[in-house]
C-alpha cells in the first residue's frame, strides 16, 4: 500500500514547502514529518518524498541513509540512545550502556521483545559537560548514575 499523509500532516506540508526557496531544502523536514505519522522511513515513504518533492529516489535514499536521526527499520515506542562519545566514555558511558542492556535483555540496535524500546549508541548528542548522557525520545537525561537510569527505564517498561 503506498505511503500518505493524514490530512494534518497534508498542511504541515503545504506549510514547510512555503519556508525553502527549493523542494530539495525541504526534504530532511519532510522526511521527520513522514517518520512521525509512519514511525520509520519505509521504501514507501522515501518514493512518498521523492514523487513529492521532485528528486531523485537515490537523493532522498542518501539522505535517509547519511543521518542516522531517520529510522530505517520499525523502532520501539521509545528510542533510548546512550552517548557514547570521549567525554561520556571518560565518565561512565560503558557501564551506562551495559546496565541498559542488561536491563533492557537487548543490545544496542535491538528493539525489546514487546515493541517497547529500542536501544541505541550514539556519537555525540552535544552534552559533554554533564556527562553520561543518554536521549529518550527527545528528552535529555545527563549527569547518569545506573540508579537514575534505572528510574528512566522504569518508567518506560511499565
Amino acid at each position: 500500500m503506498p505511503f500518505a499523509l493524514s490530512a494534518d500532516r497534508e498542511r504541515a506540508l503545504r506549510e514547510i514547502l512555503t519556508r525553502y526557496p527549493t523542494k530539495m531544502g525541504a526534504c530532511i523536514p519532510v522526511l521527520h514529518l513522514c517518520q512521525d505519522q509512519n514511525g520509520w522511513i519505509s521504501e514507501e515513504v522515501i518514493e512518498y518524498v521523492a514523487h513529492t518533492l521532485d528528486l531523485p529516489l537515490s537523493h532522498v535514499q542518501g539522505v535517509v541513509t547519511f543521518y542516522t536521526l531517520f529510522n530505517q527499520k520499525p523502532v520501539g515506542k521509545h528510542q533510548v540512545w546512550v552517548c557514547r562519545t570521549l567525554p561520556c566514555a571518560l565518565r561512565g558511558a560503558g557501564p551506562v550502556l551495559e546496565h541498559c542492556e542488561k536491563r533492557l535483555g537487548i543490545h544496542a540496535g535491538e528493539t525489546t521483545a514487546d515493541g517497547k524500546v529500542t536501544l541505541r549508541t550514539a556519537e555525540c548528542l552535544a552534552s559533554c559537560g554533564t556527562a553520561p548522557m543518554m536521549q529518550v525520545d527527545k528528552e535529555y537525561f545527563e549527569n547518569l548514575t545506573l540508579e537514575k537510569v534505572d528510574e528512566i527505564l522504569d518508567r518506560l517498561t511499565r
